[in-house]
């Protein structure tokens, strides 16, 4: 019973871990290599990765993609779709897909003038899924060596670890004063009805031992 409740509690917190990671802002940097447009046959297995028809259009099979390739320094390739949020899941609220593709066309560069570019996305890249993460924005920055400090994460989960915290602080409190005393009851009830049992069971032994 102990491996399967701890078993649960492993697929529930990777789950809510997994979660936070594909929906959290993320930056890497890169250089930009290349835009491009892309018609996407969307199945049933990979739909949950695209944005929602619509912030898009109302074909929920197929539809034109944006996309942005680029390279990290270590000489990586990454792909970005180009997509806008609208009002749906994940609340990004982004609206400027055309214009976050011009800034990306303007931002290609090559090996030898390199240009390079901090790039806020969220989501996953998979090659066998075929899915992206979504790039939000992107910025200049001074090199390949740039570090982001990812001030949204830290301070959503912040947030949401000070929201838990007083939930379970409430809930303890709550259970001390409310769930306690009545599993207490419960169990003294349960425990003077087996005294009883018991005590009615050896009278009835000792009556018959009489006869």
């Amino acid at each position: 019973m102990g491996y399967l409740r701890w078993g649960l509690a492993l697929v529930f917190w990777g789950g809510v871990a997994a979660f936070f990671h594909y929906t959290l802002p993320q930056y890497d940097v890169v250089r930009i290599v290349n835009t491009y447009e892309e018609r996407q046959e969307l199945n049933d297995w990979t739909r949950v990765f695209w944005s929602s028809p619509d912030a898009q259009t109302q074909n929920l099979t197929s539809r034109d993609v944006q996309f942005i390739q680029a390279v990290r320094p270590d000489g990586d390739a990454i792909v970005y779709r180009n997509e806008d949020t609208g009002w749906s899941w994940p609340p990004y609220f982004k609206f400027d897909t055309a214009n976050l593709y011009t800034e990306a066309n303007d931002a290609i560069s090559s090996k030898d003038t390199p240009e390079w570019v901090a790039i806020r996305h969220y989501g996953w890249r998979n090659q066998f899924l075929s899915i992206f993460p979504n790039a939000v924005s992107l910025k200049p920055v001074e090199g390949p060596d740039a570090k982001i400090t990812n001030w949204r994460s830290i301070v959503i989960l912040i947030g949401l670890a000070a929201v838990f915290w007083a939930i379970y602080v409430r809930w303890r409190r709550f259970k001390a004063r409310r769930v306690d005393p009545l599993v207490d009851d419960v169990e003294d009830n349960f425990y003077a009805v087996g005294d009883a049992v018991a005590e009615r069971k050896n009278k009835l032994m000792q009556l018959f031992k009489k006869k």
